[in-house]
């Protein structure tokens, strides 16, 4: 069992295997993947919580003494991830480190780390410090000023930033990250790519939904709001810097 556990360590995609679920081809990559920063702009049941399950179970499991810290608009949502970690962990043998304590938030493991899950607003997450992985779910639908609190606690550990979403219009950080010339590893998943998901259910989704709640959902397409007065783009357009404020 003990080189099974180490071949999981080195390998997060048996991990996968190993709680019963085979990963599609872009999520066995972000399992593999080790960058620091990362985006998903995802379809709607297109596995991206469950492959960021995956990433924050081996986290806790092969990082001694980490803490992981899963954020969302609220506290139910952040829960449903916790809960989600807990099973797959549950399912995992004897070879794996145990659980010291576990409540519908938190869980401590014997080798010393930590998953806590809390609603994702500035208030809530000062007081963290030097988290080794930061998981943002529904990112596009969290406050801006979650992201500013959040950066600081990854300077001294070197942590990881997780984003996941579909996308809500053409606002907030996500969408900001997202169009941005940032280094930060990005992925994209459609319905139409989701193996799971069949031309049938999306052609009633589109007729129940309508165009734009669709291309966001499931095309994941940023869009404008159909209450706006003005597209962002128009808006943008408007500003430019080669004129300098009249005061400061």
């Amino acid at each position: 069992m003990m080189a099974r556990d180490l071949a999981r360590a080195l390998d997060p995609v048996l991990l996968a295997l190993d709680c019963g679920i085979t990963p599609d081809p872009w999520q066995a990559d972000l399992l593999r993947s080790t960058a620091s920063r990362i985006l998903e702009l995802c379809t709607r049941q297109g596995g991206k919580s469950t492959t960021t399950s995956l990433i924050a179970l081996n986290t806790a499991l092969y990082k001694p003494a980490s803490l992981t810290l899963i954020l969302s608009p609220s506290q139910r949502q952040s829960a449903e991830m916790h809960r989600t970690v807990m099973e797959m962990h549950g399912r995992l043998d004897g070879a794996a480190p145990s659980l010291n304590a576990e409540s519908v938030l938190k869980a401590e493991f014997a080798n010393g780390s930590r998953i806590i899950a809390l609603p994702g607003t500035e208030r809530t997450v000062r007081g963290y410090a030097a988290a080794d992985l930061v998981i943002i779910d529904e990112a596009a639908r969290v406050e801006d000023e979650l992201i500013a609190a959040v950066r600081p606690m990854l300077a001294t550990s070197n942590g990881r930033l997780i984003g996941l979403t579909t996308p809500a219009g053409k606002r907030g950080w996500f969408y900001d990250a997202w169009t941005s010339n940032e280094e930060w590893h990005r992925v994209k998943i459609t319905a139409d790519q989701c193996p799971r998901i069949t031309p049938e259910f999306l052609a009633d989704e589109l007729k129940a939904l309508g165009p734009q709640r669709f291309a966001e959902e499931y095309m994941c397409e940023f869009r404008d709001n159909d209450e706006a007065v003005f597209p962002v783009g128009v808006i943008q357009a408007a500003f430019t810097s080669e004129v300098q404020p009249l005061w400061q």
